[in-house]
């Protein structure tokens, strides 16, 4: 899935600070906001704003520059906002709080199929009684 070169730049940027439990998800299919979501968790305020600090740097040494980032001051719940991939750098408490991944990991909707009209019955119409 992390074909991209900024999905593995980020992914590299996450395991170099030791994030935890790292989960890209593509939203491709589901909205045009960005093409992957990457949620991981960091132990306290200081390790995840040590983790988006990372994905930034880094980000701005390959030539990627963040959109936005939020969040950076408090290190709860920090979103570095790189374009194609968004990052979301969350405390435990948080992540399960909010639990993005059911949020996005859901299944692209379908076509509508289309509707066919119910068949008429042949002959005369029925008299009421």
């Amino acid at each position: 899935m992390k074909t991209t070169p900024l999905a593995r730049l980020v992914e590299n940027a996450i395991e170099d600070v030791k994030g935890l439990d790292l989960r890209f998800i593509d939203v491709r299919d589901l909205t045009t906001i960005t093409d992957y979501m990457v949620v991981c968790t960091g132990t306290s305020n200081r390790h995840v704003k040590s983790v988006a600090d990372n994905v930034i740097a880094r980000a701005k040494a390959a030539g990627y520059r963040p959109l936005g980032v939020e969040g950076l001051d408090a290190g709860e719940w920090v979103l570095v906002d790189l374009g194609d991939v968004v990052v979301h750098v969350m405390q435990v408490q948080t992540r399960a709080f909010y639990q993005l991944e059911k949020l996005w990991d859901v299944p692209p909707p379908s076509r509508p199929e289309t509707v066919k009209a119910p068949k008429r019955g042949k002959g005369k119409p029925r008299k009421r009684k």
